[in-house]
């Protein structure tokens, strides 16, 4: 685990629709490889909280319910990936989303971040799933509102039927979950990033990765990507 952590791992950019198991395996990549996750939610969450001159602005954008722009985002990204927990590597959870986003990444990394020789080019990484499967990981869904618990009634139920094992309490379906809401969140999902897979693919930059598999399946195959990316890569251990 010493030379997992010592050598550089490069920009890891997990696609796939919600349900793909994106933020189970980005934890996976970084407790192996020591490197931050980046979540663009939290940082805006995080500007906002502390009032940061983007997050002022970003603020009073959401407040007239309109989407922050990708000018803004941009700032918040290129600061946090500037910060020097990022030197050897991170996984970007929920950057890029459009081909747009896809292009500005790649000329920072290519401006910024590449001159830095601990620095790998970035791995892309699609978790493919069925979409029957898909519906079935998110309609199944089920917390707990007491302890946070999650189930999977089809895959992972509690031992009493829509009672949480620890506690007993009534487990909840979230809004987000319920089977019209997915439906809409699967097809903007294909509308709106659909573009930024065929972005990394025309430049034969996309690995595909077959999703459908238990955790741990999908958690070796992501491993074999990442290590055999960092072999090709080919720079010193520090």
């Amino acid at each position: 685990m010493a030379n997992e952590t010592a050598r550089s791992v490069g920009p890891v950019i997990l696609l796939g629709p919600p349900g793909a198991g994106k933020g189970t395996q980005a934890k996976q990549i970084v407790e192996r490889y020591g490197i931050p996750q980046i979540s663009t939610g939290d940082l805006l969450r995080e500007h906002v909280a502390r009032g940061s001159s983007l997050g002022v602005e970003a603020k009073a954008i959401m407040a007239r319910g309109e989407l922050v722009p990708d000018e803004l985002m941009y700032g918040m990204v290129a600061q946090r990936l500037r910060e020097p927990d990022c030197r050897r590597g991170f996984v970007l959870d929920g950057f890029p989303r459009t081909a747009a986003q896809a292009g500005w990444l790649d000329a920072f990394l290519e401006q910024e971040l590449f001159e830095n020789s601990e620095m790998c080019p970035p791995v892309v990484i699609q978790l493919v799933v069925d979409y029957t499967q898909l519906l079935l990981r998110l309609t199944g869904r089920r917390s707990c509102p007491t302890c946070g618990r999650l189930y999977n009634i089809h895959f992972q139920p509690p031992r009493v039927d829509e009672l949480c094992d620890w506690d007993g309490t009534p487990l909840i379906t979230r809004n987000d979950d319920r089977s019209e809401v997915i439906t809409e969140r699967l097809t903007a999902y294909e509308k709106q990033t659909r573009p930024v897979v065929d972005y990394y693919r025309v430049q034969q930059r996309l690995v595909p990765v077959n999703a459908d598999q238990t955790v741990i399946e999908v958690t070796a195959q992501i491993f074999g990507v990442i290590d055999s990316h960092r072999s090709e890569c080919r720079l010193p251990a520090k």
